[in-house]
């Protein structure tokens, strides 16, 4: 899955280089947006499947967690098969934190967090005529996990590494591209909604799993920026 979502992104890219020659158009096969964009987790606790028996003593009933926010700049390429039809893929990284709330309020949990959510949609353009254009989509979502690290919490815990699984999901998007001229440059604002789940395992220094934990991830990913079509 790495695999094909780094070919799939190469392959557009070429193809918007090879594109590049043609004079830009309001009309073109191809839009790029450069956007600022609110990366909105959950990060709720779901379920803990096992637990070493000092790391349940430690565990209160009603623990829960969540991940922080982040604000990134995220890159876009779409291309439109049809005035009406498009595939969109888009690229950043995110880095989070996962903290505890009520039975474990104030816990760090896990650190620096970060994550590429390699997304593919397809999208339906409503071209009612004039500037504004709405569109909605939906598509596959494949969260690659490159990075974290145990918080101070785990750490007094005995925990020194943690891995979380990559996971494959589904996202629902709606936005509007509203053109600001003729030659092919707009403002973008868009929505995404995420349905996935993350695991984290948490091992200790000898790399015995002592305790894993299931997460509701469910962002709301919220970009506004500029698009520029050729």
């Amino acid at each position: 899955m790495k695999k094909f979502a780094t070919t799939a992104g190469a392959a557009m890219v070429m193809a918007l280089i090879s594109n590049a020659a043609h004079a830009c158009s309001p009309d073109g096969k191809f839009l790029v947006k450069l956007h600022g964009t609110a990366v909105l987790p959950d990060g709720e606790l779901t379920d803990v499947p096992f637990a070493s028996p000092a790391i349940a003593a430690a565990l209160p009933a009603d623990a829960n967690t969540k991940a922080d926010n982040n604000v990134v700049p995220t890159i876009s390429i779409e291309y439109f098969a049809t005035p009406n039809i498009s595939v969109e893929t888009y690229c950043c990284v995110t880095k989070h934190n996962v903290t505890g709330t009520e039975g474990l309020a104030g816990a760090e949990l896990v650190d620096d967090i970060y994550l590429v959510p390699a997304t593919i949609t397809a999208k339906y353009h409503f071209n009612e005529g004039g500037p504004f254009k709405p569109y909605v989509g939906a598509g596959p979502a494949y969260f690659l996990y490159l990075k974290d690290k145990a918080g101070s919490t785990s750490q007094a815990l005995g925990v020194t590494d943690i891995d979380i699984d990559d996971e494959l999901g589904f996202v629902l998007q709606a936005g509007i591209d509203f053109a600001l001229s003729d030659n092919g440059l707009g403002l973008s604002v868009d929505g995404k909604k995420y349905f996935i789940d993350a695991t984290a395992h948490y091992f200790d220094a000898d790399g015995a799993e002592v305790l894993t934990t299931e997460h509701k991830l469910d962002p709301w990913v919220v970009s506004v920026g500029l698009s520029y079509r050729m």
